[in-house]
């Protein structure tokens, strides 16, 4: 509340938090204290006289009859948008029971939202207990709480942060308790509950992009599931992003031991792929697995010096060899490093970018992420493997990261594995085809998945943060001394949805199932598991039923936004695939 400027106080009873609150406060804030009852029936209480003058001589504007659910509509406050709003310990009154206290929550919220700043907190005081949050002592059963994130996120908001309530840094509160009867609440062990705003869910769409690849200048739409992950520029010179701290971690500790550079020239992450380019690369990708793209205009690159306004399309029959894919590893681009002629002996060669996978929804796959590729041809006798394996996990010895070898022939593999994710990373070497001379060299290959080692590094839960365009997750890495990830969401609510339709195994491909949900869902899907399948046995059709797992680091993820979520990816299943709903 500090870099406040305009505060708003509702449901004051005697105004003595108002009056103590506005004595804490820098100059120049500007206090509204406001209370539901009339001015006659507020003065009735004991010390309110003494508490509102002390107020509007500190210059401070006091308020009779708001209703805090209808606050747009009071004459005065409709005119302001406020830094933060106060409401300490809401109560329906008498022995109202957890559900209308629940609603009386919802509708604050929801009033609170109309006036409240972009940046700005709403700050609610309640009972131990009464928030259904973990940081109550003890934790209510959740049926039996006021359920406070879930309400607030029926707003748009977020939990962002819980302080204990302390009376003593308010010098003359007193609580009057519910509607201001005499007998106050029990705020021993009270916590201070901070809320702000999140971003709203915004529908993915296909974006146009264009590309170089050799001597063609290609347009392609991106798949809309992807849209989120292009032209983020995490790794530029200038970015304070998680990934490319680790990425600049990583290096600096393999320069220790041997010569790293960067490799220089265009590598786009359209490519040019086929399956059996992936066999050759040792990736054992199936096709179903490739984002495949079909351009929308391919052109010469000499046509297309002075704009693509003047170019003539190519078609697809003048295409160079070869479909057109997002390049689903690093690995594709090897041979090319190798021929470069900046490629030379002793030295690794650094490669990083984005990379892209056809995969199921689930906290532990990516379908999009950075990976860092590094190749060299290294001298035998210094057992370069084995050096670069000490290298990563001198790094990675704090993250509970084990490492497996593998020996097939003379290609020698050595597989990096998390708790959570098998091979996000993997060093390879095998001898230098020729001479007996060229044979004591090795070739070392190291590919790593550069999102899933920052997420490790700095405890971020979710690798969809990564990619969140909230502000707050971006600021805690602009700091010197970064620690672990500090969420600005806390305990956000989980949904379990189930979807189920009758759909021809043969024209059936899952993964198109799992991009239908990521784009209706917008995302907020962290899960899908298959429950239930069951074949019509005259028929041949069959009918599968998953279930989706709602959760969302980021952003506000109500009951009803899940409702809405869930039923537009009931409208957009049919439309996108050759299924039947049940």
């Amino acid at each position: 509340m500090s870099a406040a400027r305009e505060v708003l106080l509702v449901g004051e009873g005697n105004f003595s938090f108002a009056a103590a609150l506005c004595d804490s406060l820098d100059p120049g804030v500007r206090v509204t204290a406001t209370c539901l009852q009339p001015e006659a029936e507020a003065l009735s209480r004991e010390n309110t006289q003494n508490n509102i003058q002390h107020l509007r001589d500190q210059g401070a504007t006091v308020l009779f009859e708001v209703d805090c659910t209808h606050l747009k509509e009071h004459e005065v406050i409709r005119h302001h948008l406020y830094d933060c709003i106060v409401f300490n310990f809401p109560h329906c009154g008498r022995k109202s029971g957890v559900k209308k206290n629940r609603t009386l929550l919802a509708k604050f919220f929801a009033s609170c939202a109309e006036v409240l700043k972009d940046n700005g907190e709403v700050h609610m005081a309640l009972c131990n207990g009464q928030g259904g949050t973990p940081y109550d002592n003890p934790m209510r059963e959740w049926h039996n709480s006021w359920q406070a994130v879930s309400m607030a996120a029926e707003a748009g908001l977020i939990l962002s942060d819980i302080r204990p309530f302390d009376c003593d840094q308010f010098q003359g509160y007193r609580c009057t308790g519910y509607r201001s009867q005499d007998k106050g609440f029990h705020v021993e062990g009270a916590l201070t509950h901070i809320f702000t705003r999140s971003l709203p869910y915004t529908m993915p769409e296909k974006l146009k992009m264009v590309t170089t690849i050799g001597k063609e200048t290609v347009s392609y739409e991106a798949p809309e599931e992807l849209s989120e992950f292009m032209n983020r520029d995490f790794l530029s010179q200038q970015s304070h992003h998680p990934v490319k701290t680790v990425l600049e971690q990583l290096l600096r500790e393999i320069k220790s031991s041997w010569p790293v550079c960067t490799v220089s020239g265009s590598f786009p992450e359209l490519v040019h792929c086929c399956p059996e380019n992936l066999r050759s690369c040792g990736l054992t990708l199936t096709p179903s697995e490739v984002f495949w793209i079909k351009p929308i205009e391919t052109h010469p690159l000499d046509q297309c010096k002075d704009g693509m306004q003047d170019c003539e399309p190519m078609d697809n029959q003048q295409i160079s060899g070869g479909s057109f894919a997002l390049r689903p590893s690093l690995l594709l681009h090897v041979q090319e490093i190798m021929q470069n002629e900046d490629f030379s002996p002793g030295t690794l060669h650094a490669l990083s970018g984005l990379v892209f996978q056809r995969v199921p929804i689930s906290p532990n796959r990516y379908p999009a992420y950075h990976q860092l590729l590094l190749v060299g041809v290294l001298p035998s006798k210094s057992k370069p493997l084995q050096c670069l394996r000490e290298c990563v996990e001198g790094l990675l010895s704090p993250y509970n990261v084990s490492f497996k070898e593998d020996q097939l022939g003379e290609e020698h593999q050595i597989w990096i594995n998390s708790k959570d994710v098998q091979n996000f990373g993997r060093m390879t070497s095998v001898p230098v085809p020729g001479s007996d001379f060229q044979r004591s060299l090795q070739l070392c290959v190291l590919l790593l998945n550069i999102d899933h080692l920052a997420a490790l590094t700095f405890s971020i839960p979710d690798w969809r943060l990564l990619w969140t365009y909230d502000p707050r997750f971006l600021a805690h890495f602009e700091t010197q001394d970064v620690g672990s990830f500090r969420p600005f969401s806390l305990y956000p609510a989980s949904y379990s949805h189930d979807i189920s339709f009758w759909m021809e195994p043969e024209s059936f491909d899952e993964l198109d199932f799992h991009a239908v949900v990521r784009v209706a869902t917008a995302g907020a899907v962290k899960g899908v598991a298959l429950v239930d399948r069951f074949r019509h046995p005259h028929m041949g059709h069959a009918s599968l039923c998953y279930r989706l797992e709602y959760h969302s680091n980021d952003r506000a993820l109500s009951h009803s936004q899940v409702l809405a979520l869930q039923e537009q990816l009931r409208r957009l299943l049919p439309l996108r695939l050759q299924v039947t709903l049940r």
